[in-house]
């Protein structure tokens, strides 16, 4: 079975700093895969790299058995209309209503783009009555939620999540980690999430990563994390302030 994503020796550096080091990874169809690592470790640079919002400075990216690597004008935009994206920010237009937001990408009359809207709107539990609203009148929870509905809009095959729980309390987190798994199973799209939220890990993913030192150096079921006995996986997994990803922050 080809790959939706692979990526084979991508390597990415800024100016002296070495951030990706040679990543290899897949990611099968239909595959909910998260990435984790510390902050700073490459994560969202690595998702950059595929959508191309990068350049890569080594190595070979493929989507569905295609190089895409190296793109440029009407190729990589039609590449990209393959992915959506929840951004950590989400990334609304602030001078936008919600559903201008939300179809942006879309096409037809402003009545259908307002109806699929709204339509998207209910797939991430908000009501027509949101619709109209602008970001700044939402809370945080539902401003994730009209990200949310905005990056599936358009049904691509392909997902990304950044950091998709930052920012939000315990329970707003569990309904964003609930709806992305809900999605994903919905769609059977293949999705692609980046986090450092434990809790997140263990309700999106089906299989997980870790990016460490440039580099996956684990990379299995979510099934046998807990049993991982790589001692910078168990760190991560635990949150020990102990082991080989550095040392507690002095007071």
């Amino acid at each position: 079975m080809t790959a939706t994503i692979e990526l084979a020796g991508v390597a990415k550096r800024f100016g002296s700093r070495q951030v990706l080091g040679g990543v290899d990874l897949a990611v099968q169809p239909g595959t909910s895969l998260v990435i984790i690592g510390g902050s700073g470790t490459g994560k969202s640079v690595l998702l950059k790299c595929i959508l191309g919002l990068i350049p890569i400075d080594q190595g070979k990216i493929m989507v569905n058995g295609q190089i895409v690597s190296g793109l440029r004008g009407v190729a990589l935009a039609a590449h990209r209309t393959r992915i959506g994206m929840l951004f950590q920010g989400g990334a609304l237009f602030d001078s936008l209503s919600v559903w201008r937001n939300i179809s942006f990408a879309l096409s037809g009359s402003a009545a259908s783009r307002r109806d699929a809207a709204i339509d998207n709107l209910a797939r991430v539990g908000l009501g027509a009555e949101v619709a109209d609203l602008k970001p700044s009148e939402l809370s945080g929870g539902m401003l994730k939620r009209v990200a949310l509905a905005r990056a599936i809009a358009a049904r691509p095959p392909i997902l990304f999540f950044d950091e998709p729980t930052t920012g939000l309390d315990p329970i707003n987190a569990a309904r964003i980690n609930n709806l992305i798994r809900t999605l994903v199973q919905d769609l059977k799209i293949t999705a692609v999430t980046i986090t450092h939220d434990m809790a997140s890990v263990r309700v999106i993913a089906d299989r997980v990563a870790m990016l460490h030192g440039g580099r996956i150096i684990w990379h299995g079921p979510l099934s046998t994390l807990d049993g991982c006995d790589q001692p910078h996986v168990r760190q991560f997994i635990t949150g020990s302030a102990d082991g080989p990803i550095g040392q507690a922050a002095t007071p």
